[in-house]
């Protein structure tokens, strides 16, 4: 079948995986699209081929098959990979782009190895935008597995955008200490915000971040999001104070006290998204509004990111 271009497989065609099927296909890569239900209609006219079941990999893309998974963290992964497992070849590569735990990475690492197949721990950061137009990929495994899936990672991530972290489990865990980061920011930055709003004049405070956006110092991706975000909504106060969360960066505080490294600041700042649901908080309704702008979180509760919150680390802290 060889067509002498790019071919991915992709399973989960939601907001990530939608979008960078939408990147590859534009990029004149084939595309094949595993999902529940039926693909987006726009991916269909631009060319992804629907695979009904996992055959359609082994029909549809030359070995080395290299196959993306962007579903929810947690047990679904390993039902999804015991089954591609059966089904692809060896040396085929499998990439989870979720936000699973490192530790369940390794383990799915080493039992997938001893059946031939290679995997590969995706981080991948920059949202529904990077997805769409080049996303931010930190990839741990094997020099093998990499080499081979280079040339599709380094196409669909933006320039400087794409590192191999290191061995097995290295990529998910430095999406995590990302993860980490990303929270303190945005606390720090949803204190600021508090603090404008209670100065004792009235300020324009959208003309505030947009010029912090330009030339400062705390000039950022985050500050774009939360001045876009702030102009449509008018104001913070419409936005509940409730900041849903997945539950990530819980894994990094406890990894953080079985590695015996401080983090006061990322600790803190989860501690301080749990009071969020308790008080009506303006630096968590400028939170909401950030993590609404790069990832399309929602405002206020939701049912099913909780419950992923509970199941999506499958293992304890990984220790060989």
């Amino acid at each position: 079948m060889n067509t002498n271009k790019l071919q991915l497989g992709i399973i989960g065609l939601g907001k990530m995986g939608g979008n960078l099927a939408a990147q590859a296909l534009e990029k004149g890569m084939r595309v094949v699209g595993l999902t529940k239900g039926d693909p987006p209609d726009h991916l269909l006219k631009e060319g992804l081929i629907h695979a009904k079941n996992p055959e359609y990999f082994l029909n549809h893309l030359d070995s080395p098959r290299v196959i993306m998974i962007y579903i929810h963290s947690g047990p679904a992964i390993d039902k999804l990979i015991n089954e591609l497992a059966e089904v692809l070849e060896e040396g085929d590569i499998m990439l989870d782009g979720g936000n699973s735990y490192w530790g369940d990475s390794i383990s799915r690492y080493e039992r997938l190895k001893e059946k031939g197949i290679q995997f590969i721990d995706l981080g991948t950061s920059g949202g529904i935008e990077g997805a769409r137009d080049g996303a931010c990929f930190m990839a741990g495994g094997e020099n093998t597995a990499i080499k081979k899936a280079e040339p599709v990672l380094k196409e669909l991530s933006v320039e400087g955008g794409y590192v191999h972290a290191g061995p097995p489990g290295a990529g998910h865990f430095v999406k995590l200490v990302h993860n980490g980061i990303e929270f303190g920011m945005l606390q720090a930055i949803g204190e600021g915000m508090d603090l404008l709003t209670n100065y004792k004049d009235k300020l324009d405070i959208a003309d505030v971040l947009h010029c912090w956006r330009n030339g400062s110092v705390i000039r950022s991706w985050l500050m774009d999001l939360l001045e876009k975000v702030y102009r449509e909504e008018g104001s913070m106060e419409k936005v509940p104070s409730y900041v849903e969360d997945t539950g990530e960066v819980n894994w990094l505080v406890d990894d953080a006290m079985h590695m015996e490294v401080p983090v006061h600041v990322i600790a803190q700042s989860v501690m301080q998204l749990f009071a969020s649901r308790d008080e009506n908080s303006k630096q968590s309704r400028a939170i909401a509004m950030m993590r609404h702008g790069f990832g399309g979180h929602p405002y206020g509760p939701d049912k099913s990111i909780r419950e992923g919150r509970k199941k999506g680390r499958v293992g304890g802290f990984y220790s060989e």
